[in-house]
């Protein structure tokens, strides 16, 4: 069965007292994409943040299908996965480690975690330093280790903030090929980035646009 749609009406995010965005809106359907961008402070990674139900929108809100998206909405919060531009990997363990853990923690079907475990390693490359220490690692190969995390541990909306952030031409490749292959099975990604990625046809939105009037932000 189909899910239904993440919907946006005109959310507004606060930052301290200072209004970051307002007014933004947009319909995500299973398969779609979103890709956010503008200049730095414009909120991209807010949006995210509320998108993840971690900070409440100031205004506005948030729809899944029919029903209103709360920091209790379990049905809702199982189906996403963020990955922020921190890496979140711990030195002390291996990559194996770090993502069996996730496996075993998201997967619906514990039988399932070691087919997950496998193709994580390979989407990303990963087999080589499978079961070094994390610490001995490069930020590129951390960064792989983060993403691997979204094969290994299965959920219908990726929210990626600066997925790019470390990695070669070719890591990138795997990346996009990691994208692709989501939408293809009904999956939705949101992109905050500052470079060129390719996600395929996605709704751009660009933070700018939704900048608050600066009397109206002073005001807050």
């Amino acid at each position: 069965m189909t899910e239904p749609d993440l919907v946006a009406e005109g959310l507004a995010c606060r930052r301290g007292e200072r209004l970051v965005f307002a007014g933004l809106s947009f319909r995500l359907p299973a398969g779609g994409a979103l890709l956010l961008t503008g200049a730095n402070g414009t909120g991209k990674t807010s949006l995210l943040r509320v998108l993840a139900t971690l900070i409440m929108p100031a205004g506005g809100r948030l729809l899944w299908g029919a029903a209103p998206v709360d920091a209790e909405s379990a049905a809702y919060r199982t189906r996403l996965d963020l990955v922020g531009h921190q890496d979140g990997v711990k030195p002390g363990l291996t990559p194996r480690e770090t993502l069996a853990f996730w496996a075993a923690l998201r997967s619906t079907e514990p039988s399932q975690a070691p087919r997950l475990l496998e193709a994580a390693l390979a989407a990303f490359a990963l087999h080589q330093v499978a079961d070094w220490p994390c610490r001995w690692l490069s930020a590129g190969q951390r960064r792989r280790i983060a993403l691997a995390r979204l094969i290994a541990a299965p959920a219908s909306i990726w929210l990626l903030d600066e997925p790019t952030s470390a990695l070669d031409h070719e890591s990138q490749s795997r990346l996009e090929q990691a994208i692709a292959e989501h939408r293809a099975c009904g999956g939705r990604v949101v992109v905050a980035s500052h470079t060129p990625i390719d996600i395929g046809a996605a709704t751009a939105i660009s933070l700018d646009v939704f900048a608050p009037l600066p009397d109206h932000a002073a005001a807050g």
